[in-house]
Parts: structure tokens; sequence; C-alpha cells
């Protein structure tokens, strides 16, 4: 079972930056593919970034590619998603998920979920 808890959200203008951050609580985590989806009013959960249990394979959603970074730290059980030149259309309800098939995460069928930290970009 794991848990998993996301931070780091707020409210920041267009062009602006946020760090998020996710802790999880399970066994082996460095085994983990890990991810990060979002979820805008109205709209379906969309994977925004996942990274490979090993950290040499990522993979970014085209809408954030060249203004997102995700990252892990196994030693800290975390992973980050640095987004910088965010746009309004970034608004969105950001959830950490991981699971042990990095394609699981990728092809957005993942089910294990943190509670989510909102991210709000004004115009």
């Amino acid at each position: 079972q794991v848990h998993l808890v996301e931070s780091g959200g707020g409210l920041v203008q267009a062009g602006g930056s946020l760090r998020l951050s996710c802790v999880a609580s399970v066994r082996a985590f460095s085994t983990y593919g890990m991810g990060w989806f979002r979820q805008a009013p109205g709209k379906a959960r969309e994977v925004v970034a996942a990274i490979s249990w090993t950290g040499e394979t990522t993979y970014y959603a085209d809408s954030v590619k060249g203004r997102f970074t995700i990252s892990r730290d196994n030693a800290k059980k975390s992973v980050y998603l640095q987004m910088n030149n965010l746009k309004p259309e970034d608004t969105a309800i950001y959830y950490c998920t991981a699971d042990i098939q990095y394609s699981t995460i990728v092809a957005g069928t993942t089910g294990s979920w943190g509670q989510g930290t909102q991210v709000t970009v004004s115009s």
C-alpha cells in the first residue's frame, strides 16, 4: 500500500514558478515509478510527468515540455515537480502517483493517488 502526501501548491502569477513535492510512505520506494497528474475543473485527470525508478527515463505531456521538470530523491522517498513559466491553463489540482510499472503511469492507468495540491495561475 502506498501513501502519498503532496505539498507546494499555491497562487502564482503567469510566468511564475512553483515546486511541488511528494513524500511517499512505501517500502522499496526506489523500485517505484513516480508521476504527477493534474485535474482542472470540468476536465479529466491527465498525466503531466513521470519518472522511472532509476530516474533515467522521464515523460512529459506536450503541454508542459520545456517548462516542467520532474525529479526524485530516493533517499528522501520524494518526487518533485519544478514548474516554470506557469500559464493560467496550468491551473488544476496536482496529484502525485506511484506505481511499480512506469508504463502504467505514462498510460494514465495508475491507481495510487495522494490528496492533491491546488495550483492556481492568475493572468
